[in-house]
């Protein structure tokens, strides 16, 4: 079958929008054959920085002859109607149209329409200009003469030449002849810009991509990343260093160069005082060059986690460019003075004019990163001014960062129109952190220490020029003034977690901050009302929640979140306490982060149900033990013994609150049913109770009496005193176990309901005769229901 060529040549696209560029190229055009009524076997795009390219394989040369029928109207219809039909059928008058009969309907008229199959040719000609005007380059131009005329064609960069063949293996292809502002599809492409810039015509895609690679052009993106990463190991290890990899470089580089050559420049050793972060990043964003390390020999203790036994070898922190304590780094290679470029060009003087021109260049801008961190550590020249500031944070103004963090007070820079300045942010999450930092078991002297600093590297030159390096920075300086490690470590790690796959905070006064951090932005972008919506979250407060959550469940943190919120709430003068919108938003992240983590949609939801009612004060309402004369009530389906209430503690004076702002209680309760329902007790158990359910949801809509309390002399039948028995038992256990906070107790004391339940299905009749004995068995049924809904909402599990 016949295969497709199509190369979009043009000026240098940039390396961000290559990929996405050919992924589109190749949707829109496969997507529009389709639509025409051809077929093709496989399809793949390829890039470079000056042109886009598509081979698609097997494409059928010629689209199928359609013949389709369209009904009409009646025969005796009015004119208005058969008019219609056939301005739809493409008709010009009714006697082109057919009469059907149909015994019921009568006669009616009837199109039949064929349609020729195009050839292949004419459809692509007839696709590809239409795609080519309509690309969604996120930033387009027009250039030249035609630019000036309405409508002319807009691009990424100046198109240059377009390439278009069709046609099987054992014939030679066409070319497919259109034409889009002056250029013509042809067969001609062009090579490397320098080293091969003259025509190369080309037939298919497999001499397409040998000419190419003739003509010092490596087509697919995939294998020039390989090259250029193969290659930059060998240089530096024929130099003894190891590459510091990182794959977002990579992906760019690969986008910068059609023929990889890869070098290796130099800078002056000095420059290694500055933090490995800074320098990395000072080469990556200015030069696109990937920075090398220093191995280290284990055997020689160099730099070591722990210090050889007999050996007291441990260079100072703050004498480790790159290294952040906070993030486990330490024993990580120190970077080396040589960094690796790649080139465009196979130079004659083998790349050393191109590597000591990068070097100038490198060394003009580690020279500037050098000054912005030496001025870091110097006094700032409005010192006089702070001491203000410096009162109302308990600073000592002649560290610093505690001169930064005066001077972010200073002057009133603002965090959100509506929320105030950072400085009154910080103030807020000192007085959160310290809230919570007896339940982190952290020092809450050192957590106002750290939240006073958290936010003062936002003040510093190197946070200025590299923001991606907030946190980092703070960290570094911190322990350059001799801060306590925590408090060093918190200045980074409160920032954390920042994706899904990110780590979190472990030191607890990392996690207090953290936390602090977090629910202080949540609950100040509630308060005004400015809450994610759909796809829009411009302040990243879907991240922050799962972070909180992350932080909770990962650390095994016990908190109860609703009177965490009513805190922070108070902070905003005039804003409304929003605590239960605010925890349905957490229950959603929760549910994201359960559900990648693997646990079952419904498990969580039936969680979740289950502690959403409200906790009654009173007593005797679905009390673990029966109530006197041996029967406990079967309630309305809204109340639960304040014992069952895992997460809610009425010494805390939490009586009344949600069940469910315990986020760790909910996964270990999670985790629980699970593992009952993985059982065959578990699965006849559900099988049971969620028929309970469905009887009491049946008669309680048709308003059917229920017994408020179970009365043991109404029983009839041995299998309603046995499960009777059995409830009193399962739900004084159940109840024990969660005030224990042991959820798998739970779930076995639960699990010996099945044998009891199905014995009551299988011989008793719940429907009897007597009103009063239905009434006693069906509250002997919600008696079941109250059991179980201790732990979960049966009826939302599927299955």
């Amino acid at each position: 079958m016949p295969d497709l060529l199509l190369e979009l040549r043009s000026e240098e696209i940039p390396a961000r929008m290559q990929r996405k560029a050919a992924g589109d190229l190749r949707k829109m055009l496969t997507d529009g054959l389709v639509e025409a009524g051809l077929t093709y076997e496989a399809a793949r795009e390829y890039w470079t920085p000056r042109r886009l390219a598509l081979d698609i394989r097997g494409l059928t040369a010629r689209s199928k002859d359609i013949r389709e029928e369209i009904k009409g109207p009646s025969t005796t219809a009015p004119e208005q109607a058969v008019q219609g039909f056939l301005r739809k059928a493409g008709l010009s008058s009714i006697a082109e149209a057919h009469v059907h009969s149909d015994p019921k309907k009568g006669d009616f008229y009837v199109a039949h329409i064929a349609k020729p199959g195009r050839a292949a040719e004419e459809i692509i000609a007839e696709l590809v200009p239409g795609i080519i005007k309509s690309f969604p380059w996120p930033k387009s131009m027009r250039w030249g003469p035609a630019s000036a005329k309405p409508g002319s064609l807009r691009w990424v960069r100046p198109l240059q030449s377009i390439v278009c063949t069709f046609g099987p293996e054992t014939e030679e292809p066409v070319i497919v002849d259109f034409e889009i502002d002056g250029i013509h599809a042809g067969n001609v492409t062009y090579g490397h810009r320098f080293h091969a810039p003259g025509p190369i015509t080309v037939r298919r895609f497999d001499d397409y991509v040998a000419k190419l690679e003739a003509a010092k052009v490596v087509l697919d993106a995939d294998r020039r990343k390989e090259i250029i990463l193969a290659d930059a190991r060998n240089i530096a290890f024929a130099n003894g260093l190891d590459l510091v990899e990182d794959e977002g470089l990579l992906e760019e580089v690969s986008g910068l160069v059609e023929w990889p050559v890869v070098l290796m420049g130099e800078f002056e050793q000095d420059f290694l005082t500055i933090p490995g972060e800074v320098i990395r990043l000072t080469i990556r964003a200015n030069q696109k060059c990937f920075v090398t390390s220093r191995p280290i020999s284990p055997s020689q203790g160099e730099m070591s986690a722990k210090p050889i036994e007999g050996t007291q070898r441990e260079a100072p922190l703050s004498a480790l460019p790159g290294i952040s304590p906070s993030r486990g780094e330490i024993g990580q290679s120190p970077l080396s003075n040589r960094f690796v470029l790649v080139a465009n060009i196979e130079a004659s003087d083998g790349g050393k004019e191109i590597a000591y021109g990068n070097g100038k260049v490198v060394r003009a801008r580690l020279s500037d990163a050098l000054y912005f961190w030496r001025t870091d550590q110097g006094d700032l020249p409005d010192l006089d001014q702070l001491n203000e500031s410096a009162a109302k944070f308990d600073l000592d103004l002649k560290k610093p960062l505690d001169q930064r963090m005066a001077r972010l007070d200073h002057l009133n820079v603002t965090f959100h129109a509506k929320l105030g300045t950072q400085g009154e942010r910080v103030e807020r999450i000192k007085r959160l952190a310290q809230e919570l930092a007896s339940v982190v078991g952290a020092d809450a002297a050192l957590v106002a220490r750290a939240s006073v600093l958290a936010k003062a590297d936002l003040q510093t030159e190197v946070v200025g020029e590299f923001p991606e390096l907030q946190g980092a920075m703070g960290s570094k300086y911190a322990l350059l003034q001799g801060e306590h490690p925590s408090v060093a470590a918190a200045a980074e790690e409160h920032y954390k977690p920042q994706g899904p796959s990110d780590r979190v905070p472990t030191d607890p006064v990392s996690v207090a901050v953290a936390l602090a951090d977090k629910l202080d932005m949540l609950t100040g972008f509630w308060a005004i009302d400015e809450k994610p919506t759909g796809s829009k979250d411009p302040f990243a407060l879907r991240r922050a929640a799962l972070g909180v959550v992350r932080i909770l469940v990962e650390n095994r943190i016990r908190l109860a979140l609703t009177s965490v919120f009513a805190k922070a709430f108070a902070n905003f003068k005039g804003g409304a306490d929003q605590s239960s919108d605010l925890l349905a938003f957490f229950h959603d992240r929760l549910k994201v982060y359960l559900r990648e983590s693997g646990a079952r949609h419904d498990l969580i939801d039936a969680v979740l149900s289950a502690g959403s009612r409200p906790i009654s004060p009173l007593v005797g309402e679905m009390s673990a033990q029966p109530t006197e004369g041996g029967a406990v009530p079967p309630a309305s389906h809204s109340v639960a013994p304040p014992s069952a209430l895992p997460g809610i503690s009425p010494t805390r004076g939490e009586m009344g609150q949600s069940l469910n702002d315990d986020l760790l209680q909910i996964v270990r309760r999670v985790e629980a049913l699970g593992s009952l329902l993985d059982t065959e007790e578990g699965k006849n158990l559900l099988a049971g109770t969620k028929r309970a359910a469905n009887i009491l949801a049946a008669e309680e809509k048709k308003k059917t009496l229920i017994a408020a309390t179970v009365e043991p002399a109404l029983f009839r039948e041995e299998a309603e005193k046995k499960l009777f028995a059995a409830v009193n038992q399962a739900e004084k256990e159940a109840g024990q176990a969660i005030q224990n906070e042991d959820f798998s107790a739970a779930m076995l004391a639960l699990s010996v309901l099945r044998e009891p339940v199905d014995s009551f299905f299988e011989r008793v009749l719940v429907n009897d005769e007597d009103q009063a004995v239905r009434a006693n068995r069906l509250a002997l049924l919600a008696r079941i229901r109250a059991a179980t809904d201790q732990v979960a909402d049966f009826s939302k599990i599927v299955g």
